[in-house]
């Protein structure tokens, strides 16, 4: 007989193209579970000269609200000590003993305005992940809005801060967990296509990988370089919209080829240095009903593909 105790499954159906539950009905770490053991040696296997890199830009970068009007540079606060501002805080104000000098620090931080990962729990899809008929708001694996991911619905006052919401499952610690180590390669659109404004797909991708002689195999995790945050850092802060929606390359996530390359290919993670991976907003699509983001859909909605923005890869 069932276990009568047993958790009910949260999906009897998956999308098509989808590999909820072949990591586990539970998994919220997606095609992570491919950076094994082995790739992390392959990985170290590829180190020749221990140089180092910082690959993320500045938190104050792209500056201002250009590229998102939603999201804002972060804001740097002194905590409060004694009713004071914790800023260069002498303590021998307190006890004339003390020599020391304090100074603590609180920060607002919109978490996709600069350098970001994508979490599972980013974008979800209207879905009929239980059959019976009727599309609901569901993420990577079935996980539910509303109960997995929570938080305030409806109108916010305006200047208002929206309630607290919280990832009770996908949140990006479980991301954390792994340590993300592994075997990159690098595709390099830049050196190919300049700063020229392009949608690549699936026959321009696989042309400069083969031209530069670059093999992606299972689990590795996968950089786009197209040049685009290096403008950002030519901008310094204050960034031109209009040079910056026309110029470097982005994904087409309209190109089934394209799409299908990234599941049948294995990668672990999917990383660029532009905005959003993939043009957005995506070109048209015959069917009556579709994702905006298509390769979001395909990454962190089907496959839990973790998807990196803004990377300083140049």
């Amino acid at each position: 007989m069932p276990d009568a105790l047993a958790p009910a499954p949260r999906w009897t159906r998956r999308p098509p193209g989808s590999n909820w539950g072949d990591f586990g009905p539970d998994d919220q770490r997606g095609r992570l579970n491919l950076l094994t053991p082995e790739k992390v040696l392959q990985g170290i296997a590829e180190v020749r000269e221990g140089r180092i890199f910082c690959l993320s830009l500045p938190l104050n970068l792209p500056g201002g609200n250009a590229l998102n009007p939603r999201r804002h540079p972060p804001v740097l606060r002194p905590t409060v000590r004694n009713g004071q501002a914790n800023i260069n805080y002498q303590l021998g104000q307190d006890d004339a003993r003390l020599t020391d000098v304090m100074s603590d620090d609180a920060v607002l931080l919109h978490t996709q305005y600069s350098t970001q990962w994508d979490g599972l729990a980013h974008v979800g899809q209207m879905f009929d992940a239980d059959g019976d008929g009727v599309p609901e708001p569901r993420y990577y694996n079935g996980y539910h809005a509303g109960t997995d991911v929570t938080g305030p619905s409806g109108a916010v006052p305006q200047d208002a801060m929206p309630a607290p919401s919280h990832a009770r499952a996908l949140g990006i610690e479980h991301m954390a967990e792994t340590c993300v180590q592994g075997r990159a390669v690098m595709i390099d659109l830049h050196a190919h296509f300049g700063r020229e404004h392009r949608h690549v797909g699936f026959d321009d991708l696989q042309r400069v990988m083969h031209t530069d002689g670059v093999t992606v195999e299972p689990g590795d995790m996968v950089c786009l370089h197209t040049g685009f945050a290096q403008m950002l850092v030519e901008m310094a802060g204050t960034p031109d919209p209009h040079a910056l929606e026309h110029s470097c390359a982005v994904l087409d996530g309209r190109d089934v080829q394209l799409l299908e390359w990234i599941s049948s290919s294995g990668l672990s993670v999917l990383i660029a240095d532009n905005y959003a991976v993939e043009a957005h907003p995506a070109g048209g699509c015959d069917t009556p009903t579709h994702s905006a983001v298509p390769l979001h859909e395909l990454c962190l909605f089907k496959l839990g593909i973790h998807l990196a923005e803004l990377w300083h890869l140049t």
